[in-house]
C-alpha cells in the first residue's frame, strides 16, 4: 500500500505540471491585463512601463520558464490586482470555501444515504416514488437557478435567511442547500441502484437462509458493499463542490475562493488564476488518493500492488 501511495504521489507531480502548463497558456488568451489596469488615456510609455514592471514584456516562452522555476519553489507569484502573494490571498478565502463545501457535503450525505437505502428497500411504495421524483428534479436544476429561486423565496419573500454574505449560520443555509442539492440526488440514485443489485446477490440470499436478521443482512453486508461506487462518486463530487462553489459563491456573495477566481478572471489576474486552478487540481489528486485507500478499507479483497 505504501509503495502504491508513493507511486501515485509521483504521478501527481506530472498531473499538476500538466494543469499548470494548460492554465498558463489559456489564461494568456484572455488578453492583456495592462489594458484593464490603466485608464484609456494612458500613454504608450505608461503602458510599456507597466508591462515591464509586471514582466509581461518578455517573450511568452521566457515567461513560462520563469513560471515553472517559481512553481518548483512553491512560489505562485503575486496578484496583479492586489499586489500580494497569490497564496496569501487564497489562504484568506479558503476557510470560507471549505466551510461552505464541507457543510454541503455533510448535508448531502445525511440526506442521500438514508434516502437511497429507503428507496431501494421500499420499492413500489409512495416513499420510493417521492424519492425518485426528487432525484429527477435534483439532477435537472442548475445550481445558479436554484440559488436565485432560494433567494427569492426564503430571503426576499419570506425574509427567513439573508440574501448573501457571511457571518452567522443563517448566511450558510441557502448557499449550502443550493450547492448540495445536485449531489443529494446523484448519491441517492447511485446508492439505490447499487443496493438493489447487492440485495439480489447470492451472499445476501445465503445470509437470509442462515436466519440472520434483516437489519443485519442489510446493514453489515449489502449496504457496505454498495458503498464502493458511492465513495467513488463522492470523491469526485468533493472536487465538484469546490468547483461548483464558483457559481454558488457568486450568486450568494460568499467571500470564498470561487468568488476570488471570478474576480481574478475578470481582471485578467494571471498569477491568481493559476494559483487557484493548481490548488483545485491538487485537491482532486488528494481526494482520489484517499478514495483508493478507502476501497481497500471497505473491501479487503482489493489490494494494490
Amino acid at each position: 500500500m505504501l509503495a502504491y501511495i508513493l507511486r501515485r504521489c509521483f504521478y501527481a507531480i506530472f498531473v499538476l505540471y500538466g494543469v499548470a502548463t494548460i492554465v498558463f497558456f489559456i489564461s494568456r488568451l484572455t488578453g492583456d491585463p495592462v489594458s484593464i489596469m490603466l485608464p484609456p488615456e494612458a500613454t504608450v510609455e505608461q503602458v510599456e512601463q507597466l508591462r515591464r514592471a509586471l514582466g509581461l514584456d518578455k517573450p511568452l516562452i521566457e515567461q513560462y520558464g520563469i513560471f515553472l522555476a517559481n512553481l518548483a519553489q512553491l512560489n505562485l507569484g503575486d496578484s496583479l490586482r492586489y499586489g500580494e502573494p497569490a497564496l496569501r490571498l487564497i489562504g484568506e478565502r479558503l476557510p470560507a470555501t471549505m466551510q461552505l463545501a464541507g457543510t454541503a457535503l455533510v448535508l448531502s450525505l445525511l440526506i442521500s444515504v438514508p434516502a437511497g437505502i429507503i428507496s431501494a428497500l421500499k420499492r413500489g411504495t409512495l416513499s420510493e416514488s417521492g424519492i425518485t421524483v426528487f432525484v429527477l428534479i435534483g439532477q435537472s436544476i442548475p445550481v445558479f437557478w436554484l440559488g436565485i429561486v432560494l433567494i427569492m423565496l426564503f430571503a426576499v419573500h419570506w425574509t427567513i435567511f439573508p440574501t448573501g454574505g457571511i457571518g452567522t449560520w443563517q448566511h450558510l443555509v441557502l448557499p449550502a442547500v443550493a450547492l448540495a442539492f445536485n449531489m443529494i440526488a446523484l448519491v441517492t440514485r447511485l446508492l439505490r441502484s447499487s443496493l438493489i443489485e447487492q440485495m439480489g446477490s447470492d451472499y445476501v440470499r445465503t445470509a437470509r437462509a442462515k436466519g440472520l436478521l434483516p437489519r443485519s443482512v442489510v446493514g453489515k453486508h449489502a449496504v457496505r458493499n454498495s458503498l464502493l461506487p458511492v465513495i467513488t462518486v463522492v470523491g469526485l463530487e468533493i472536487g465538484s463542490l469546490l468547483g461548483g462553489s464558483v457559481v454558488t459563491e457568486t450568486v450568494f456573495a460568499w467571500p470564498g475562493v470561487g468568488q476570488l477566481l471570478i474576480q481574478a478572471i475578470n481582471y485578467r489576474d494571471f498569477p491568481l488564476v493559476q494559483a487557484i486552478i493548481i490548488l483545485l487540481a491538487g485537491v482532486f489528486v488528494i481526494v482520489n488518493l484517499i478514495v483508493d485507500v478507502l476501497y481497500a478499507v471497505l473491501d479487503p479483497r482489493i489490494q494494490y500492488k
